[in-house]
C-alpha cells in the first residue's frame, strides 16, 4: 500500500492519493496552525477509516445473512486526551440500519466486524483507545 500526499497552497492543505483508486482525499490542518477548512483533519480522518472499516465489514457479514440494508448511518464520536500529543483516549461507534434487518442478526454481525475484522480498530486498541459501539434497526 502507498500513498502520496501533494501540498496544495500556501497554507497547510495537501492532497491524498492512493495506488490503488483516482480518487482524492482533502487534508487541513485546525485554524490555528493556518488550516482553512479546505479538507478533513488528519485525527477526523483517523475516525472516519475507524467507521468505514467496520461499515464495510458489516455490510458484508449482513449481506451474507440476506439481511435487506435500505439505509446505514454511522456516527463515530471520539474524545482526546489534553496532554500532548492529543491521542484518542476513547472512541463510540453508532450504527443505524433501516431494512428488513434481525436486530439479534445485526447486533452479532456489529460485533465480528468491529472487534474481530476492523484492522483499524486493532491498531487503535492496541494502543489504549476504549472502542465501544453500539447498534439502532429502525
Amino acid at each position: 500500500m502507498n500513498i502520496k500526499l501533494s501540498k496544495v497552497n500556501d497554507a497547510v492543505h495537501f492532497e491524498g492519493s492512493s495506488d490503488t483508486t483516482p480518487v482524492k482525499v482533502h487534508i487541513d490542518g485546525s485554524p490555528d496552525i493556518g488550516g482553512e477548512g479546505l479538507g478533513a483533519r488528519p485525527m477526523e480522518l483517523v475516525l472516519m477509516a475507524l467507521g468505514s472499516c467496520s461499515a464495510l465489514d458489516l455490510v458484508s457479514i449482513l449481506k451474507k445473512q440476506r439481511q435487506q440494508i435500505d439505509d446505514l448511518q454511522i456516527n463515530v464520536e471520539g474524545e482526546r486526551r489534553e496532554a500532548i500529543p492529543n491521542v484518542f483516549t476513547s472512541i463510540h461507534i453508532s450504527f443505524s440500519l433501516k431494512g428488513d434487518i434481525d436486530p439479534v442478526k445485526a447486533g452479532k454481525a456489529a460485533e465480528l466486524a468491529v472487534k474481530k475484522y476492523c484492522s483499524v480498530h486493532d491498531m487503535l486498541a492496541a494502543g489504549g483507545v476504549d472502542i465501544t459501539y453500539d447498534v439502532k434497526v429502525g
